[in-house]
């Protein structure tokens, strides 16, 4: 079920600028900014900060190789 809510007309423009495209709902973008709010979960954290060691030990592969290698031309 839906329902509108109002808000500014300040804000109302903020949203318009942040759209992608103009075809993009408000719902979408508002849930897009909700996300980027939540915490992160434990495992993401973990996550991340084993992607940070492996980097910093040069554990990296070059895009170019990648593509190289997988015979590829993006």
């Amino acid at each position: 079920m839906g329902t509108t809510i109002q808000v500014s007309n300040e804000l109302l423009e903020r949203l318009k600028v942040m759209k992608i495209s103009n075809n993009e709902s408000y719902e979408s973008l508002i849930w897009d900014l909700v996300e980027d709010s939540m915490e992160l979960s434990e495992e993401t954290k973990r996550n991340i900060a084993q992607s940070e060691k492996e980097i910093r030990k040069g554990k990296v592969h070059k895009w170019e190789d990648i593509k190289k290698d997988l015979k590829i031309n993006v």
